[in-house]
């Protein structure tokens, strides 16, 4: 029996690099000079902190952090940016939350989306990770096809092979 697990993962040392290169780049922007625009990044809980005076500084420090991690070759899809920026004083804060493994109702969606194309595969969902098992490759390489095409709102990734 072949099997694949469909993972959601984002590798801490790399995000960290590139949380880093966009530190370096907004500190040395002409736009951010003497603004004590900041970004902290809390690897414990996985969550970015961005400060700066004004919301568009908030948006510029996203783009900027999106561009480092597209280069990095992380998914910005990893960055949950959903959460408004707040007033706090003089300064406007924003938090991130870097998103890791596969929620529950996320992988009931991409395990109806395997069942939906009627492929001779078994999916399980374990924990926050998705189990495929199938007697053919062929069959888990489809799966991976419909995983890639699909929007489930998690960056996937696939390990395991076997």
């Amino acid at each position: 029996m072949a099997s694949l697990d469909i993972v959601s993962e984002v590798d801490m040392q790399t995000a960290d690099n590139a949380v880093n290169a966009a530190k370096k780049e907004i500190e040395t922007r002409y736009d951010f000079r003497g603004t004590g625009s900041e970004i902290d990044f809390d690897k414990k809980n996985m969550v970015l902190s961005l400060t700066t005076e004004n919301d568009f500084r908030i948006d510029q420090m996203e783009k900027v952090l999106i561009g480092r991690f597209v280069k990095a070759k992380l998914d910005p899809m990893s960055l949950d940016l959903s959460k408004e920026a707040f007033a706090s004083g003089k300064v406007v804060k924003k938090t991130i939350p870097i998103k890791h493994g596969i929620s529950r109702e996320q992988a009931k969606k991409i395990v109806k989306a395997i069942k939906a194309e009627k492929l001779k595969v078994e999916p399980q969902i374990m924990d926050e990770q998705i189990r495929v098992t199938s007697k053919s490759i062929d069959a888990l390489r489809q799966v991976m096809d419909i995983c890639k095409k699909g929007d489930f709102e998690v960056p996937l990734q696939f390990t395991n092979m076997k």
